[in-house]
């Protein structure tokens, strides 16, 4: 039987909800925050521990609190969702979204409903915007994934590393996996030679660096993307 939640599991999880989804450095500061707030005797610090007691309790209710790696609802939402992964690239423009936008049925919307949606999609953590173009946010790979799958069997491909849903991505010329940049960037720092993984090809596109996006000038960001984006293109 799980063991009861304390005041500083519920106040934590109350925090989530309300965010929707968090970096694991702010997740462990909440943690923090809550446990010093209603402090319990002999209760785990770490914060695995005290996700699995809140998962404990959670999955008769059918929710879980996931951990995922970022990548770096309604009829709407799926209608972009099918422009995102049917893009190659894991990229939608928003000249592309607005065009979408009227394709839309069975009732169109105007330039700024889509504007409005999207920025709200974006407040909420389903999208990530970056210089004009969306993409979907971990919270919506973390949450979707699964229907993700079931939807767009021949669009959806797993990460070879780490087996998770993969948007941005490079795909190997030669046997066609897939591997997320993350992935392959710690991947390939551990090899002498930057081969695939799977069949031992040498691998034909530039590995982008582990920098987060927020550390790097903006050219260097278009850059960095630009890899990201070669997989893809030449999988088409």
């Amino acid at each position: 039987m799980a063991a009861a939640l304390s005041d500083a599991h519920r106040r934590f999880l109350q925090a989530l909800l309300a965010r929707g989804v968090v970096e694991a450095a702010e997740a462990e500061r909440l943690r923090r925050l809550c446990c010093q707030r209603h402090p319990a005797p002999g209760a785990s610090d770490a914060l695995d521990d005290f996700l699995a007691a809140l998962n404990a309790q959670l999955q008769p209710l059918s929710m879980e609190i996931r951990r995922g790696s970022a990548e770096d609802s309604g009829g709407a939402y799926v209608a972009l969702l099918d422009l995102i992964l049917m893009s190659g690239n894991g990229f939608a423009s928003s000249t592309e979204i607005l065009n979408l936008a009227d394709q839309l049925k069975p009732k169109k919307m105007k330039k700024m409903e889509v504007e409005q949606v999207l920025q709200q999609l974006v407040q909420k953590k389903w999208l990530c915007e970056k210089e004009g173009e969306y993409t979907l946010h971990i919270r919506s790979i973390l949450e979707l994934e699964q229907y993700i799958f079931r939807h767009y069997p021949e669009s959806a491909r797993k990460c070879h590393i780490c087996h998770s849903l993969s948007i941005q991505s490079q795909v190997c010329e030669d046997c066609g996996i897939v591997l997320h940049c993350s992935c392959l960037s710690k991947y390939f720092q551990t090899q002498p030679e930057p081969r695939c993984p799977h069949c031992k090809q040498f691998w034909p596109h530039r590995i982008p660096d582990l920098h987060p996006p927020s550390q790097l000038p903006s050219s260097a960001r278009r850059e960095s993307r630009k890899a990201s984006r070669t997989g893809f293109r030449h999988q088409q």
